[in-house]
């Protein structure tokens, strides 16, 4: 998003009425010949630049990564070949690193902030594992405890995105019964975890899916379950959807 202040006389082919914003009346120039202030609101276009929804790339990379990590874990991929399961997790994280800009460019923090997580934790548990480092399952431990804090949290403001909810539903007992994993040892738990992963690697599949279905065919194909605000989002009218567009982030003078 960028905001530019610009003169109506000064823009090539005049006046562009096709813009957002506020616009200046015909026939008027709100600066010349007045020796007033000027208009900043006739003055101001903020322009939005539409890209496509980075969100099935990002869930596809969730289910792909959790097959993988979960198929460790159930001893479905032998224990010592975690170096290479570890290689294979950093590629999910340069994804959903990149998934996690681009939401940010969308204007959605919360699917933003929820990918950018999962960056982190791909990193982590990728570095941690190849480098086989002294205590690492420990920390990791840790790590998937503290993680189990910041998906219950975002499950309780993703309510509105059903799918999305349901994902994390998911993913606060699977992280926190890795996280237990991790500390204790104990096998069953680790089968738990991996079981866990399984499933939500099947719902970010259905959710990637889902969401790429609707891209293509510009309606709701399969059950995405929005509501409130984020249905209409996807439903109000180009008038609605630039309501208080001057307090959103990017716009407004700080974060």
């Amino acid at each position: 998003m960028m905001v530019a202040a610009t003169r109506e006389d000064e823009r090539p082919g005049g006046p562009d009425p096709t813009v957002a914003g506020i616009e200046t009346p015909t026939g008027t120039d709100p600066v010349a010949g007045t020796g007033a202030e000027p208009d900043l609101h006739a003055m101001t276009r903020i322009t939005l630049r539409p890209i496509a929804s980075p969100m099935p790339l990002g869930f596809f990379t969730v289910a792909i990564s959790s097959v993988v990590i979960g198929s460790l874990q159930l001893g479905l991929i032998d224990s010592a070949n975690r170096q290479a399961v570890a290689l294979t997790v950093f590629s999910a994280f340069v994804l959903q690193l990149l998934v996690s800009v681009l939401a940010f460019g969308a204007r959605d923090v919360i699917a933003a902030t929820l990918m950018g997580g999962f960056a982190g934790a791909w990193l982590a548990n990728g570095l941690v594992t190849s480098a086989d480092a002294h205590g690492g399952a420990q920390v990791l431990g840790v790590m998937n405890l503290a993680f189990t804090v910041f998906a219950a949290l975002m499950a309780s403001v993703a309510k509105p995105k059903k799918v999305l909810w349901l994902l994390l539903l998911i993913a606060v007992p699977r992280y926190f019964v890795a996280g237990v994993y991790g500390l204790s040892g104990a096998a069953w738990l680790g089968h738990t975890a991996g079981a866990l992963g399984l499933l939500l690697a099947a719902v970010a599949m259905y959710a990637a899916y889902a969401l790429m279905l609707e891209e293509l065919r510009g309606r709701e194909a399969l059950w995405i379950g929005r509501s409130g605000p984020v249905r209409d989002a996807m439903h109000a009218g180009l008038a609605d959807q630039l309501n208080r567009l001057e307090q959103h982030a990017g716009v407004r003078r700080t974060l």
